[in-house]
């Protein structure tokens, strides 16, 4: 027991944000903790927090109780569907990843879980993201189980379009639609622009992700937005990309009149952005990964402003 611990110990993922806690935990779980990427939690706020930002802008303090309860479900729907989705991307992508210096060491290419045990493991994260799905009105439902479709297609974009960004941008940002539709029970305008801002921030993102792989993925023939721009004009588009996504959420904000005092602390807050398209440094692996981590603190400051302003 104590050998097999320290041999998956000693598998680390290179953009692990917690491989101390492998430690700690029993071997046979440490796997499905690294399948699932609960050990990287970043990704579970970058879902979570564009349906937060629906909640907030929906509820006031009179309803603060739902509220609550909606942010409860939507971060634990984050945290087993996002699971569910790196489960299912890794057993598409398993191949791919065996010939990527920083994914040849996740736990189906390495052999550390079968393709069977990814599978029950995908079936069982699924099954507790439906129990709570079912808990939200009917509306709700059916335009959830409608986005399981954008979480399928996602994988196969890296092989077809330069784009796959946007594609997992309308996955990731479609808690918004699903919040907003879940108390309001009908899509608005304001619904679509926020949900716009999030796509757009997502093409940011996960281009300064995919700058880490470009070698690698042009080896074995993986599409990016960031092969498709190129290292010299990455700091253009990221001006792009956040511009449409501060324009977009400033638009959203005047449609609901929020307070005064909401404007310098969203001003501040997308300040972030800027300091991530200023500081980024297109050919370092490490300070990619963390301009794209830094995405936290913007996204969680502006469900703060959302939180203030309404």
């Amino acid at each position: 027991m104590i050998n097999k611990k320290k041999d998956l110990n000693s598998r680390k993922l290179a953009d692990s944000s917690f491989n101390i806690i492998f430690k700690y935990l029993p071997a046979e779980i440490i796997p499905y903790i690294k399948l699932s990427r609960f050990d990287r939690p970043i990704g579970i706020w970058l879902l979570m927090l564009p349906a937060w930002w629906s909640i907030s802008i929906s509820l006031s303090f009179e309803n603060e109780t739902k509220g609550i309860i909606l942010y409860v479900y939507f971060f634990l729907g984050a945290l087993v569907m996002r699971g569910a989705g790196c489960t299912f991307n890794d057993l598409i992508d398993m191949k791919l990843d065996s010939e990527v210096k920083r994914t040849s060491n996740r736990p189906l290419p390495s052999g550390e879980v079968t393709i069977f045990q990814a599978l029950l493991w995908l079936i069982f994260q699924s099954l507790v993201g439906f129990l709570i799905l079912i808990q939200f009105n009917s509306q709700t439902i059916f335009f959830g189980l409608f986005s399981l479709l954008l979480v399928a297609i996602y994988p196969f974009m890296k092989r077809i379009t330069w784009w796959p960004q946007f594609f997992l941008g309308l996955a990731f940002n479609f808690g918004v639609i699903l919040a907003w539709v879940e108390i309001n029970n009908q899509i608005s305008p304001i619904c679509i622009i926020v949900y716009l801002a999030g796509i757009f921030w997502t093409l940011g993102y996960d281009t300064i992700y995919a700058l880490m792989d470009i070698k690698d993925d042009r080896l074995v023939g993986i599409k990016s937005s960031a092969i498709y721009i190129g290292e010299r004009k990455i700091k253009l588009y990221l001006s792009i990309f956040y511009t449409f996504t501060f324009g977009l959420l400033f638009y959203s904000s005047l449609l609901i009149d929020v307070e005064w005092f909401f404007w310098p602390i969203f001003l501040i807050s997308s300040s972030q952005l800027a300091w991530q398209i200023i500081t980024l440094k297109p050919e370092a692996s490490d300070d990619c990964l963390k301009k794209f981590k830094s995405n936290s603190i913007f996204g969680f400051a502006i469900f703060f402003c959302f939180v203030a302003g309404n």
